[in-house]
């Protein structure tokens, strides 16, 4: 080799994988979409109102109002106006179903689901980066409203925030992003299931009203035909009826949501079920710990997991069994 040649050594940088490239181009698409900038908008205005009327109604010049004082922002309402977790019962199932409804049935009404498996990409890939997607944006949504809202309230207030109401607030924003996810994984569902957007739409909202709405209703109809007069029991008996009505409502997402809430963002609350003579006498005034409220509320964290794993799991199921062409 001649004198003052050298090589030139050439760095190849390693593709990105055909999930990853899915992924990022789900995220510029959803966030370009009028459906996720409604929905923002909807979430955002509900988020500031409801720290507006918790800010007017605390006094944080009052030692007792300074002592978990962020999480009284997210939880105190004078009855205008509910408190954000309240609102996030009803705006986190339209969040998740508006993301998810036509996730999968648009893009073969359109052509492009064909094309796009026709390229050597797996069917997980394509329908696990309709899942990931939303999630990335939702839980980004979710983060920057808590850092707001914590960024707000130092601003106004000037108290410190103190490490378990942190705790305490990122694990209220996992909760949201996991009922959402429940809601987004059951209109991923229904959208392999049916092949039009506006079916798998409708069929999610009427399984959404159910829950809300009608649930309560049938399960109050059926205490009344079937149990006996609380007149003629005892309190042990009338203590168990309680806990099976209160079990029989926690089967709806939305009543598993706002128990764990309640328990995440309330201290004070000692229990999900209703209390006897012995156990109120018993305890200690005092709020409980944060290792104490996540074991409370781990039966209903169990429970929101485990129903949005099976509607992701039949989604799986249907959506590998589908012939695509049809």
């Amino acid at each position: 080799m001649a004198a003052g040649v050298h090589e030139k050594t050439v760095h190849y940088s390693k593709p990105a994988s055909p999930f990853a490239i899915i992924v990022k181009k789900e995220i510029g698409d959803l966030v370009r979409s009028w459906r996720f900038i409604v929905l923002l908008a909807l979430i955002a205005l509900t988020f500031l109102a409801s720290i507006y009327v918790s800010l007017t109604n605390i006094k944080p010049g009052a030692e007792p109002e300074r002592f978990l004082l962020y999480l009284k922002i997210l939880t105190t309402t004078d009855g205008s106006l509910p408190s954000f977790h309240i609102f996030m019962s009803f705006l986190g199932a339209i969040l998740g179903i508006g993301l998810g409804f036509d996730a999968v049935n648009s893009e073969q009404q359109n052509g492009t689901l064909i094309r796009l498996l026709a390229q050597p990409i797996y069917r997980d890939n394509f329908l696990l980066a309709k899942f990931i997607s939303p999630l990335i944006v939702i839980t980004t949504l979710f983060l920057s409203l808590g850092l707001l809202m914590i960024g707000g309230g130092l601003l106004i207030t000037g108290v410190m925030i103190e490490l378990v109401e942190i705790l305490r607030i990122i694990s209220f924003i996992l909760l949201t992003v996991l009922y959402v996810a429940f809601w987004l994984s059951l209109s991923i569902m229904l959208s392999v299931k049916f092949k039009q957007a506006t079916t798998s739409a409708l069929t999610a909202i009427g399984i959404w009203l159910f829950f809300t709405i009608f649930y309560k209703i049938v399960v109050n109809m059926i205490v009344k035909a079937f149990l006996p007069d609380p007149a003629f029991l005892l309190q042990e008996d009338i203590l168990y009826y309680n806990n099976l009505i209160l079990d029989l409502l926690r089967v709806s997402p939305g009543q598993l949501y706002a128990d764990a809430t309640t328990v995440l963002l309330m201290p004070a609350v000692r229990s999900l079920g209703p209390l006897t003579m012995e156990q109120m006498a018993g305890a200690i005034p005092t709020p409980l710990s944060f290792r104490e409220s996540v074991l409370i509320v781990w039966p209903q964290l169990s429970g929101l997991f485990a129903a949005t794993t099976v509607c992701f799991a039949l989604s799986y199921y249907w959506f590998m069994r589908r012939e695509i062409r049809s």
